[in-house]
């Protein structure tokens, strides 16, 4: 079973009205914590999804089943829009994708932290949704690589690190944060010896 298949068992129900009303909450929670962080309301979260508190209890008992889900659910995405890319030229896929990593880790450093703060930075779900990424990463990191168009010494743990490092800047400008994803890219890129300022 790879990481990303692993991720399943957090799957929505499967009659359809259970399944809607999962995905409204799904929807209305990304927003309220992208809004209000380690504040959001549950309550709020069920009036957005126009279901009652209980509806959202039977499908999270707790408010870390909760954001589980949400976090799951925005990994599962931001993995499966690597495949998204894969008929780019290998930089252009490679940056593409990075650009989505960035944005994806900005937006979601608050449920991250919140997560982290209830139930600690190593769980399963954070292993998992570690390995979906890294397993969406990496093939595009080596295509880009074994097409000598990004330095070899360089590995995906290296720019995992450098993207949260990036979306960690406190920035209230989002163009900020590109322009500095930009310089970071180009620091990726292979460069001849004659492309190396001088010293």
């Amino acid at each position: 079973m790879t990481s990303a298949e692993s991720l399943t068992h957090l799957q929505p129900p499967r009659r359809a009205d259970a399944r809607r009303n999962y995905a409204q909450l799904i929807e209305a929670a990304r927003g309220v914590f992208a809004e209000a962080g380690s504040d959001a309301s549950l309550e709020e979260i069920a009036r957005r999804a126009g279901v009652g508190i209980g509806t959202l209890y039977r499908h999270f008992p707790t408010r870390q089943a909760l954001l589980e889900a949400v976090y799951v659910d925005e990994v599962e995405a931001l993995s499966r829009s690597a495949s998204e890319l894969a008929d780019l030229p290998p930089w252009d896929a490679l940056a593409g994708w990075l650009r989505r990593y960035v944005s994806y880790a900005t937006t979601k450093r608050a449920l991250a932290e919140e997560m982290s703060a209830s139930a600690g930075a190593e769980t399963t779900v954070f292993q998992m949704c570690k390995g979906a990424i890294f397993a969406a990463g990496e093939p595009l990191l080596q295509r880009a690589q074994d097409a000598g168009v990004v330095r070899n010494d360089t590995n995906f743990t290296d720019i995992a690190r450098m993207v949260f490092g990036i979306a960690a800047i406190p920035a209230s400008d989002p163009e900020q944060i590109q322009r500095i994803l930009d310089v970071a890219l180009d620091g990726l890129r292979y460069q001849t010896a004659q492309d190396r300022p001088a010293e």
